[in-house]
């Protein structure tokens, strides 16, 4: 919504960084910035789901595994691009919090209440409830976050071993946020649903690992996880009605019943409260289970 790349030169300078990193992104063979012009690596088609389109869980496990180890690293504040070109990395700040946050209120709320918008009160409240939220991932761990780093985004390569089998691609948006922003992606995959006994165990093997390496702070992990789940819940059930209403793209309602089970979900942590009653009194139902 906000922070998009307009060009190629964050994929050049993201792209090169992850592969400095031991991360299996496509490498960049020619370039032409001038003209948005690559030539790169085919990773192939083949990715973490099965033919019947569900999670294969031991690669999902090492993606996850492959994360983990990703964020020993320290954050960049930017990446050098060719020569004297650098790509200043965008941080997840408070007003792209809340400019995605929005998207519930200006398109999930109407369509849940017939066409009633949300009123100057309780937008406020929203918003309040939001700043809370974001005053509370002040102290929490950051990293660089790919953002989408979920299955339709994670090659499988077989041919490779270790981490490297992890290919990872569309991640030119990247950006500096707290480290559980990408753990929410893959466990809580918005396009697929991860049943609750492998999402929970992708989080304990994220953790597991992070605790291993020293220094990681579960309890300001848990509430990062339970924020950002609700933050990415809230712009995707908005998101899905805007694609339906405007643009005409129907079909990504289907994802609803698992993203409000989502949501549901990120309630489960004392922290979101707040935002659990303000949905309430609004008549957002969240979902118990991912299907209709």
């Amino acid at each position: 919504l906000v922070h998009l790349a307009e060009d190629v030169k964050p994929f050049l300078a993201i792209g090169n960084y992850l592969r400095k990193v031991n991360l299996s992104a496509p490498a960049i063979y020619e370039s032409d910035i001038d003209q948005g012009i690559l030539l790169i690596e085919d990773l192939g088609s083949e990715g973490v789901l099965d033919a019947d389109g569900k999670p294969i869980a031991e690669r999902y496990e090492e993606s996850v595994r492959c994360l983990a180890d990703f964020h020993k690293q320290h954050p960049p504040e930017r990446l050098p691009v060719l020569g004297d070109l650098y790509h200043e990395i965008p941080r997840f700040d408070r007003e792209t919090l809340k400019f995605e946050a929005e998207v519930l209120l200006d398109w999930h709320l109407p369509w849940r209440r017939d066409g009633e918008q949300a009123s100057h009160a309780e937008r406020a409240e929203y918003f309040a409830i939001w700043d809370h939220l974001i005053d509370e991932l002040q102290a929490v761990e950051t990293n660089l976050v790919l953002r989408d780093y979920h299955s339709p985004n994670i090659m499988w390569l077989a041919q490779r071993s270790g981490f490297d089998r992890v290919g990872i691609i569309d991640f030119q948006d990247a950006i500096i946020g707290p480290s559980a922003y990408d753990v929410v992606s893959i466990t809580r995959d918005a396009r697929v649903t991860v049943e609750r006994p492998l999402m929970d165990r992708l989080v304990q093997i994220y953790v597991d690992a992070r605790q291993a390496a020293g220094g990681f702070d579960r309890e300001g992990f848990d509430k990062s996880y339970a924020i950002m789940t609700a933050q990415r819940s809230c712009r995707l059930n908005g998101l899905w009605v805007r694609l339906w209403k405007r643009d005409h793209m129907q079909s990504y309602m289907k994802h609803m019943p698992r993203t409000l089970w989502h949501l549901n979900m990120a309630f489960e942590h004392p922290i979101t409260s707040p935002l659990r009653e303000w949905c309430k009194k609004a008549g957002i139902e969240t979902a118990e289970s991912p299907e209709v």
